[in-house]
């Protein structure tokens, strides 16, 4: 019980810090502001987190959040095209709608010159987890080729997510990456349905 209550507490802080990293920005925003938005304590924040910098690789964290409030929203009988579609553009009106550009930008950058653990690899998240499952299932009803491996098209797919959003931050978000995505997404996936 106490694992899940610290998850929860770690899940608020980084939920209150991105909320209020959005609408005040990241330099206007302190420690302070985070421990009494997520009604935490400072104890509790410096637990998990080594000072503000340190939330910057908590994006995935997020992110992860989202596909768990999506995950039953997932028809089980939709075609997996369909589905990775719809997981991607849920994440993406999200981004265009709760993370500013420049904070995408920062992980990015953070995440490139790392040492550390790069969070946005990490295949113990939700969003890789939930990405094998309906891979391995469209495979297994034909909806998938099967020449590749699940792990080499969630690897494409995830690859082809970071280069949007990427491309986005370079292009200084000057379009809606929610609505650029449900025109590239649909034609990258087609590439991973089997051959007639």
């Amino acid at each position: 019980m106490a694992k899940k209550a610290g998850r929860n507490t770690k899940a608020r802080i980084v939920a209150a810090a991105w909320r209020l990293f959005y609408e005040q920005g990241y330099e206007d925003t302190t420690v302070e502001d985070i421990v009494f938005e997520s009604e935490t304590s400072k104890g509790s924040f410096y637990h998990y987190f080594e000072g503000k910098d340190a939330l910057l690789g908590s994006l995935s964290v997020l992110f992860d959040e989202k596909y768990e409030e999506l995950r039953p929203r997932i028809d089980p009988e939709a075609d997996a095209v369909e589905t990775l579609v719809f997981l991607n553009r849920e994440l993406f009106n999200m981004i265009d709608n709760s993370v500013s550009l420049e904070l995408l930008a920062r992980l990015f950058s953070s995440q490139l010159v790392t040492r550390g653990e790069k969070h946005l690899l990490d295949r113990n998240r939700t969003y890789f987890k939930l990405l094998y499952q309906i891979i391995r299932d469209g495979q297994s009803r034909g909806q998938l080729r099967t020449d590749m491996t699940a792990n080499e098209i969630a690897k494409a797919y995830a690859m082809f997510e970071r280069g949007m959003m990427y491309d986005w931050c370079l292009c200084g978000g000057e379009y809606a990456l929610g609505r650029y995505s449900a025109l590239m997404m649909p034609m990258f996936l087609q590439g991973f349905r089997p051959e007639r």
